[in-house]
């Protein structure tokens, strides 16, 4: 089974700006030194056959990672870049795609096994205390057609789509610093550095 893999990087980043609710490009911002955009490409591209970022905007901002950029439909959130890096994948016979989301710097480097040991290849969802983590994901490239109708009727909840084909659970262990922990602050990445020099 061909898997790639998508970086999630098409949020806004509101709270993370200033008080003139611009927001930042939270792949951008920088942990231990090195762009999110860098840590997510350095833990997820050794488990996948290829790997992509889905961003809007200026593609050239990541020209330094060396990965692909997938534009999307902003207004569709996170399924739409999904859809996206499943289009991708198709194009090169891929089977599926993992999705990881960019502000998330300590997901699981066994990631893309487990979600493929639980649904045997397929769809599957990351679950780790008891929550489960939609945008840590195994996409089979067959649901691209029904993705692309559930979108155009205006849906766009990634764990209604989930739920709509059963997805199985990759149950991850926690741990201290959680692994799905995701930055939307500046506290949380000012938390983020300290759990890395500890």
């Amino acid at each position: 089974m061909q898997i790639f893999g998508v970086i999630l990087a098409g949020g806004a980043g509101r709270r993370m700006g200033g008080a003139d609710g611009t927001g930042a490009d939270k792949a951008l911002l920088r942990l231990a030194g090195q762009p999110l955009v860098l840590n997510a490409r350095d833990r997820l591209e050794p488990q996948v056959a290829a790997l992509a970022i889905s961003a809007n905007g200026d593609p050239a901002r990541f020209a330094f990672t060396g990965l692909p950029v997938l534009a999307d439909d902003v207004s569709q959130g996170p399924l739409s870049g999904v859809l996206t890096a499943l289009d991708w994948a198709a194009a090169q016979g891929a089977d599926a795609v993992v999705s990881v989301a960019v502000d998330t710097p300590f997901f699981p480097g066994d990631l893309v096994p487990r979600l493929w040991l639980a649904g045997n290849g397929a769809l599957a969802v990351a679950e780790c205390g008891g929550r489960q983590h939609p945008t840590f994901a195994l996409w089979p490239v067959a649901l691209r057609d029904d993705l692309r109708a559930w979108l155009a009727e205006g849906q766009a909840r990634l764990m209604a789509f989930a739920a709509r084909h059963a997805a199985a659970q990759a149950v991850f262990p926690t741990g201290t610093p959680d692994p799905f922990s995701n930055i939307n602050t500046p506290a949380d990445l000012a938390q983020a550095e300290a759990a890395l020099r500890a």
